[in-house]
């Protein structure tokens, strides 16, 4: 486990590589894509523990066009309170900011990057991730079927649009199997939103596992933000170890 440096086009990207502790590998590999709070010690710990699983994990700073990792992540404490809100004032313009035409070329920058490892086994990866990570990990898996075997959002929101840029039109080109796991009483991901990617993802021909997990806030899985919920926190560790060992063993 350690912080690397991708080389970019317009320079460094700092990212976290996870590898377990024992074997000597290669092993399956994973992209973690982070939510909107940044790559931060969550990230690392929670890439360190899917690492542990038997996976080689790069989380990048996909917002490296805004700043390092250290100026788009919180200073304070985000589980005291107001604090969570008061962050996201400032990070959302960055959120907003990273449309498809920055965020696509980086993705496949860092499948590249993680498919060139030593340490990553041949073969397709899996890309996970968090809030509005899960719309890049969605469009990840549209733009490179062949790369991408699972996809999978916890807690994403934005996935369905009216725009030819929707994440979730990105279901009519994959070919991974797609995991969502939704918050509950999301405004940012409605039920009819959820129908129009069930919809979808029949018609694709996408092997959808798709559900809202009860009583969770948006934000469930992460313990250093106020909206976490330990016990969704748990299940979402647990369906995803099962659905990633199911297709990268």
């Amino acid at each position: 486990m350690a912080e690397a440096q991708i080389e970019g086009p317009d320079g460094p990207i700092e990212a976290w590589v996870a590898t377990p502790a024992v074997g000597e590998g290669p092993w399956p590999g994973v992209l973690l894509v982070v939510d909107a709070i940044g790559l931060r010690p969550q990230i690392h710990v929670m890439a360190d523990r899917f690492a542990s699983l038997g996976y080689t994990v790069l989380a990048p700073n996909v917002f490296h066009h805004f700043g390092t990792a250290a100026e788009t992540s919180p200073e304070g404490d985000l589980r005291e309170p107001g604090a969570r809100e008061a962050f996201f004032e400032q990070a959302m313009p960055r959120v907003h900011a990273l449309t498809p035409e920055l965020s696509r070329p980086d993705t496949a920058l860092f499948l590249d990057v993680l498919q060139a490892r030593d340490d990553v086994a041949d073969g397709p990866v899996g890309v996970v991730g968090y809030c509005m990570g899960a719309r890049i990990a969605l469009r990840a898996a549209g733009d490179h079927p062949g790369r991408v075997s699972v996809a999978a959002g916890f807690h994403g929101g934005g996935l369905v649009d009216d725009t030819e840029e929707s994440p979730h039109l990105s279901l009519r080109t994959a070919r991974a199997t797609v995991l969502l796991r939704h918050a509950d009483d999301d405004p940012s991901m409605p039920s009819e939103h959820q129908e129009s990617i069930a919809e979808l993802a029949a018609a694709s021909g996408v092997v959808l596992d798709q559900a809202v997990y009860p009583g969770a806030p948006h934000g469930f899985t992460m313990a250093d933000t106020s909206m976490y919920d330990a016990g969704a926190a748990q299940r979402h560790e647990d369906e995803l170890r099962e659905h990633l060992a199911s297709v990268l063993g």
